[in-house]
C-alpha cells in the first residue's frame, strides 16, 4: 500500500518529502486501527487506507491554512526587530586611524581595506602571522577607544 499512498501524496501535496511523511502517518494510523480492532471489514482494507489518506491530507491542508492565517495575523510580532546600525563619523574614524602608529595603521589597512589574510599581511610587512594578529587586535582596541571617546 505504501506506493499507492505515496502517489496519492504526490498528487495532492505536490512534494516528495510530504508524500513520504504521508506514507508514514497513514501506515501508523492503519496499524493502530488494526491492532485496536476498529476495522470492521478486513477485506476492505484498501478502501480504509485510501480514506485515511484523504482524511490525513485534509488535516495537513487545514493545518497549513491555519498556520498561514496565524502568520498573517501575528507574523510581524514574531519577527525580530531589525538591528539599528550605528552611524559612524567618517571624519572621526579617519582621525583615529591617523593617530595609530605606522605599523598598526598598515596592518589595519591591509587586513580590512585590502581584505588580506593575516598570512598575506605578514608577508607584505615582513612580520609573523601571530604578530600581525596581535598588532591588529591592539589597533582595533585603540580605534574602539578613540571612537567611543568621540561619541
Amino acid at each position: 500500500m505504501a506506493p499507492r499512498i505515496h502517489l496519492y501524496g504526490l498528487r495532492h501535496l505536490r512534494s516528495s518529502s510530504a508524500a513520504d511523511d504521508l506514507v508514514q502517518q497513514v501506515l501508523v494510523i492503519v496499524l493502530e486501527a488494526l491492532r485496536a480492532g476498529r476495522l470492521r471489514e478486513p477485506d476492505k482494507i484498501a478502501h480504509f487506507v485510501m480514506g485515511t489518506c484523504r482524511m490525513t491530507v485534509l488535516d495537513i491542508r487545514r493545518g497549513a491554512q491555519r498556520q498561514q492565517r496565524l502568520l498573517e495575523e501575528f507574523g510581524s510580532d514574531l519577527l525580530p526587530a531589525a538591528p539599528v546600525a550605528p552611524s559612524i563619523d567618517g571624519h572621526q574614524l579617519r582621525r583615529c586611524v591617523e593617530a595609530l602608529k605606522e605599523r598598526e595603521r598598515s596592518v589595519v589597512v591591509l587586513t580590512f581595506y585590502d581584505e588580506q589574510t593575516s598570512r598575506e599581511a605578514a608577508n607584505a610587512l615582513g612580520l609573523s602571522e601571530a604578530n600581525v594578529r596581535v598588532i591588529r587586535h591592539r589597533a582595533l582596541k585603540l580605534l574602539h577607544a578613540c571612537m567611543e571617546g568621540a561619541a
